[in-house]
């Protein structure tokens, strides 16, 4: 990762972490965003949470729902900070992720939002929802894991 400067990597600004936890996720997507000038600005300064969003189907285009930006602390006026945002997509990106998500228990979500060459972009994925057995394996797995870990580092 690199500072997010034009040229350079992706700089991290949001991680939707608790989407691993509730979702398998399949199908990784990377979509512009549509923003307004203070929206930039504030995702720049790391005012954003993605927590309860998700990607909603509207007239055949995708759109980033209750993604909330707070308002740019500098700004004269600001935005609507729970409004929705068109995602940027290609026409055969955005059939392929409707085709998934009209099969039943399928969903989008956002998992990350980073800078790239100066542009804020947004991972989305398809997901499918987890029961809450796996869910109760998947944390007794990350226990045992890190019990395994820690007793590696006193051994060696």
């Amino acid at each position: 990762m690199s500072n997010g400067k034009p040229g350079g990597g992706k700089k991290m600004i949001a991680q939707n972490r608790k989407a691993r936890h509730d979702y398998h996720l399949e199908t990784k997507y990377e979509a512009g965003v549509v923003l307004l000038g203070t929206e930039i600005k504030a995702i720049r300064a790391s005012l954003i949470q993605l927590r309860d969003s998700h990607v909603a189907n509207i007239d055949g285009e995708l759109w980033l729902m209750n993604a909330h930006i707070n308002a740019y602390q500098h700004a004269s006026e600001n935005h609507e900070p729970m409004r929705p945002r068109k995602l940027l997509l290609t026409r055969r990106e955005i059939d392929k992720i409707l085709r998934k998500i009209k099969e039943p228990g399928y969903t989008v979500i956002p998992t990350q939002v980073y800078l790239q060459r100066g542009l804020a972009k947004v991972e989305i994925a398809v997901a499918h929802g987890k029961k809450q057995h796996d869910k109760r394996q998947a944390i007794a797995k990350r226990d045992a894991d890190r019990r395994i870990q820690r007793e590696m580092g006193r051994r060696g």
